[in-house]
This record gives structure tokens, sequence and C-alpha cells, in this order.
């Protein structure tokens, strides 16, 4: 492993800069305030195809298609949902003659989404991929990394909400 990246910081300048945010920001749940905020209403991707977006999310992964309308900011444009569990949504928009480009990792934009699945509909959907030929990678025997059909990251976690990796965040 690298010391850090070229001309920057190094990996134990990166560690102490974290708990020092942590020191400074992190309280104990016993001193968290609670959120101001209900929930996830819902996160809002780009779909290049509404039929192939809708088979990917509801034919292998299993999130039901909710809803179907037009976008009300832009006419002809499909704005449609998913659900993925305890009231929250996956949304789509597609924005054809945008000409909207490929995927990208920009500041400000969608590094990966993790959704919560139980550990049996986890095994279900890796062997689902496996049947279509969907590449996906594993880490840590509980996270499974792919992309979409329009290259956005999903991560599927067999952790239960609220936990990373076997540990509380909430």
């Amino acid at each position: 492993m690298s010391d850090g990246p070229p001309d920057g910081p190094t990996l134990d300048s990166l560690e102490a800069r974290r708990a020092e945010l942590r020191e400074r920001h992190l309280l104990p749940p016993d001193r968290r305030p609670a959120s101001t905020a209900r929930g996830l209403h819902h996160t809002a991707l780009i779909s290049s195809d509404v039929e192939r977006t809708i088979a990917f999310y509801q034919d292998l992964l299993g999130f039901p298609l909710t809803e179907l309308i037009e976008n009300r900011d832009y006419p002809g444009s499909s704005h449609f949902f998913f659900d993925i569990g305890h009231d929250n949504l996956l949304a789509f928009f597609d924005f054809p003659g945008l000409g909207v480009g490929p995927y990208a990792e920009v500041l400000g934009g969608l590094h990966h989404m993790a959704i919560s699945v139980e550990p049996e509909r986890w095994r279900q959907i890796a062997a689902r991929f496996d049947d279509a030929g969907v590449e996906y990678v594993v880490h840590s025997e509980v996270s499974m990394y792919f992309t979409d059909p329009d290259g956005a990251r999903i991560e599927l976690i067999a952790d239960p909400l609220g936990e990373m990796y076997g540990q509380h965040v909430l």
C-alpha cells in the first residue's frame, strides 16, 4: 500500500485528520440530537432506456415498479419509481433528446448507493446476476458492488439498516 496520493497527504496524516474530525464533530449516541429529517424520500438517477431500467431493477433486483409518470419539469420525460423497502424509493428520469452523457464520478455526484437486503435475498440476486451475466464484486462477504445499465454504482449490502460490517453506525 502506498503512503498516500502522489504529492498529497500521507495515509498517517489522513487518519490523523479523520481522528480530529471525529473528536470535534461525532457525538456519542446518547448526546446526539434526533435528526430533523423523516427519511430519504427518493434518490433520483438518470436512465437512458426506461424499459431496460425497469427490467434491471424490477426483474433482476426485485424492486417493484410503483409509478411511471411524466416528469413535471421536462415534457416528454418519464419519472418512475421503485420500492426499495421501508417506504424508500429509488427514482429515475429519462431525458429524451437532451443527449445526456455517460455516468461520471464528479465532486457532488454519486459515488455509489448502498441498499440493504436480507442475506438470503442477497444470495438470490447474486445467482440471478450470474445467470444474466451481470458482473459484480463481493467485499467482506456482505457487500456486492455492480453497475446498473447506465453505469451508476450500486452496492447491495446484507448488513441490516443502521449497521456497517456488523457495527452500529446509528
